[in-house]
């Protein structure tokens, strides 16, 4: 029988992040064969992911992971089944390699990776979505996690000189911006990106409150079209008033920044993630 030494029980934890006695299992039953040890914890992780695979995982975070360069970033959500397991130090680097895995050259095997991380913290964990950004032009690709990771956002702010992007007020902006998405929840960059459905219910729920009854047709389409118009207000996010200055919209601050810089700036898209919509 071959002797288990601890370097070999080591390497092994390294290699796989499992606990030690199920290393020290692993080498017995693999004679010494760290190959096959990994191969033994793999097929029990396995096995331990199938078992934890009907539990609810309603709780959990968001995370993000932007390149160096700012050219490329992700947002990720991953779910757990209960808030101890989300503020887990174990799980949130897991979450953390999760997002950086997703930039990375070669396609990542995300089925692996859960099935490690349900074997080493015991709760069904699911990648519940994920998704990139990549710069579409000179601009910069930004992201910010709120307080507790249950709220995220990845943003796209573009320019018209490669400069302008190192520039203090450009980089205030970016974070400025990724702020008010976090907090005022627009689901639009402008009225272009509402869904045409989407404002035709909203005009057909307004249409039928009871204030509109007996209106003649002139005042009625008047007073429809203020609805809708605060509609596109509170969702589109140039349209919002800027969270820091509300006697600005966003879209007039972003023009006294582009002004300040002499140059073109825009917002070109933005995500904004919340734990459990992606399960609801």
């Amino acid at each position: 029988m071959a002797e288990i030494t601890a370097a070999a029980v080591g390497k092994l934890r390294e290699m796989t992040n499992a606990g030690l006695m199920d290393c020290k299992k692993a080498l017995t039953e693999a004679v010494g064969d760290l190959d096959a040890a990994v191969e033994i914890l793999r097929k029990r992780g396995i096995a331990q992911a199938a078992k934890k695979a009907g539990r609810d995982a309603r709780e959990g975070v968001i995370a993000q992971y932007l390149t160096p360069d700012g050219r490329s970033g992700v947002l990720a959500e991953i779910n757990c089944e209960t808030d101890f397991v989300a503020k887990n130090d174990t799980f949130r680097a897991f979450c953390e390699e999760v997002a950086r895995s997703l930039v990375a050259e070669t396609a990542p095997d995300l089925e692996a990776q859960r099935v490690a991380a349900v074997a080493k913290i015991g709760e069904n964990i699911l990648i519940a979505r994920h998704t990139r950004l990549d710069l579409t032009g000179p601009g910069l690709i930004a992201a910010y996690i709120h307080t507790g990771a249950k709220v995220g956002v990845l943003l796209e702010v573009g320019c018209g000189k490669d400069a302008t992007v190192s520039q203090e007020p450009f980089k205030q902006l970016v974070k400025d911006i990724t702020l008010q998405i976090a907090a005022a929840h627009p689901t639009a960059v402008d009225r272009s990106g509402v869904p045409a459905d989407v404002v035709a219910k909203e005009r057909d729920i307004a249409a039928q409150s009871d204030r509109l009854k007996g209106k003649p047709a002139q005042a009625m389409e008047k007073i429809l079209q203020g609805v809708i118009d605060k509609y596109y207000q509170s969702v589109c996010l140039l349209e919002q008033a800027f969270v820091k200055n509300p006697d600005q919209t966003v879209q007039q601050h972003l023009e006294g920044v582009a002004k300040q810089l002499d140059d073109t700036l825009s917002i070109r898209r933005f995500h904004r993630w919340q734990v459990g919509e992606a399960t609801a």
